[in-house]
C-alpha cells in the first residue's frame, strides 16, 4: 500500500505540474498565475458564486481520437460554469439525467457519468449501458474519458491526470460539481470528524443486485446497466450520491463533498444540492434519451427520485402540492419514475 501511493503520488506530480502550468486561479481580485499569455481554464470567486471558464480542451495527453469504439474529435468548447460559493442542500436528493453535468474538474474538463446508449438502442427499454462496465466498447481513453459528437472531451470515471494527495494522503480537490459542493477522489480521512485516525480509501454503497433481470435483456445481472446496481445504506463509506460529510483539505470546519471510486458509481448519479443552469446541456439531449413524447415534459424530480433503487412496476408514491401520488415505477426514457395509477400516457407531467 505505502509502495503504490509513492509511485502514484510520484505520476500524480508531474501531471499537477502540467495543469499548474495551464491554469489560472482568480479570486477576488488576487490573480495568480503561471502561465506567460493566455490561459484554457480561468476560476474566479465573488460572495455569491464561483465562477470557470474553459475551452474544453483537455490538459493531458488523451487517447487517440477518432477511434473504432468513439468516431468523435475533441474540438474548443466555449464553458462558462457558475456554482454557489456557499452551496445548501436540496429538500431531496436530485437525480442526474442526460440533460445536467454531473459537474467540473479543476482543469475545465466536464464530468459527465451517463451514456446515450440503451437495450436494443431504445431508451424507451429502461436499460442504460454502463460505460465502464467493460461490455461495449465507447472508445475511453486512460482518463476513463472519450468525446461526444459536438466535440466535447469528458470525464465517465476517475481521471488520474486531476488526481493528488496532500502529504497525510487525503485526495486534493479534483473539482466541483453543479451544486457548488466540492469534488474529492478515492482517499478521505478514515473518520470524518478525526483527520488524526488516518486516511483510507472510501468505498461506494451500491451493490450489484442479486437475482435475474425481470425485463428487457434478462439474463444475471453483472454490472452491464446501470440499472443492475442499487443503493445499500451503510454497506460503504458514502451514501446515495457518493458523498458524505467531513473534514477535507480546504474544509477545517468540514463540508458535505463527493467522492469519485474505483466502483460504480465511479462518478455521483445524484445531487445533494440544486444543479446551477450553467450544467444543463445545450440543444438535444445525447443520442435520443428523451424522457416521454416530443413536446412533453419529462417527469418531475419528486417522481424519479420515488423510484431510485426501486425495479419496474414496483409500486411507489411521492408528495405533490395537492397530497401524496401513489402509482407504480415505470421507464421513462432513461429515467424510471413514479406514475400515477391509471394514467397511461407518458410520464407524469410537472
Amino acid at each position: 500500500m505505502a509502495q503504490d501511493l509513492l509511485q502514484e503520488r510520484s505520476l500524480l506530480r508531474s501531471k499537477a505540474t502540467r495543469w499548474l502550468l495551464k491554469t489560472v486561479i482568480v479570486s477576488a481580485s488576487v490573480l495568480i498565475s503561471t502561465t506567460p499569455a493566455a490561459t484554457a481554464v480561468t476560476i474566479t470567486k465573488d460572495t455569491q458564486y464561483r465562477y470557470i471558464r474553459s475551452d474544453g480542451l483537455p490538459d493531458h495527453a488523451t487517447g487517440t481520437f477518432p477511434n473504432p469504439g468513439n468516431p468523435n474529435r475533441i474540438s474548443a468548447k466555449a464553458y462558462r460554469f457558475r456554482i454557489p460559493a456557499k452551496p445548501v442542500p436540496a429538500p431531496q436528493i436530485i437525480p442526474l439525467t442526460n440533460r445536467t453535468l454531473f459537474g467540473v474538474g479543476r482543469n475545465g474538463i466536464p464530468f459527465d457519468p451517463g451514456t446515450a446508449e440503451f437495450y436494443r438502442n431504445d431508451p424507451a427499454s429502461g436499460w442504460n449501458y454502463e460505460a465502464l462496465s467493460g461490455r461495449i466498447d465507447l472508445g475511453l481513453d486512460d482518463q476513463n474519458a472519450h468525446v461526444q459528437p459536438d466535440g466535447a472531451y469528458h470525464y465517465h470515471g476517475l481521471p488520474a491526470a486531476l488526481m493528488g494527495y496532500t502529504p497525510d494522503g487525503h485526495s486534493r480537490l479534483i473539482g466541483y460539481a453543479a451544486d457548488g459542493f466540492p469534488v474529492f477522489a478515492l482517499r478521505g480521512y478514515r473518520e470524518p470528524d478525526d483527520p488524526a485516525a488516518g486516511i483510507a480509501e472510501l468505498h461506494s454503497s451500491y451493490r450489484l443486485r442479486e437475482g435475474r433481470r425481470s425485463s428487457g435483456p434478462g439474463g444475471e445481472y453483472d454490472g452491464t446497466f446501470d440499472q443492475d446496481y442499487e443503493y445499500v445504506p451503510e454497506a460503504g463509506d458514502l451514501d446515495e450520491c457518493n458523498g458524505r460529510f467531513s473534514q477535507a483539505p480546504g474544509y477545517p470546519e468540514g463540508t458535505y463533498y463527493y467522492v469519485l471510486t474505483r466502483e460504480f458509481p465511479y462518478i455521483p448519479r445524484c445531487l445533494k444540492g440544486t444543479p446551477d443552469e450553467s450544467f444543463r446541456k445545450s440543444g438535444p439531449p445525447r443520442g435520443s434519451g428523451m424522457s416521454g413524447t416530443p413536446g412533453r415534459r419529462g417527469p418531475p424530480a419528486e417522481a424519479v427520485a420515488a423510484c431510485r433503487n426501486r425495479r419496474d412496476g414496483e409500486n411507489c408514491s411521492f408528495r405533490a402540492p395537492h397530497g401524496t401520488i401513489s402509482g407504480t415505477c415505470r421507464a421513462l426514457g432513461n429515467e424510471t419514475a413514479c406514475v400515477p395509477a391509471g394514467h397511461r400516457q407518458g410520464p407524469v407531467r410537472r
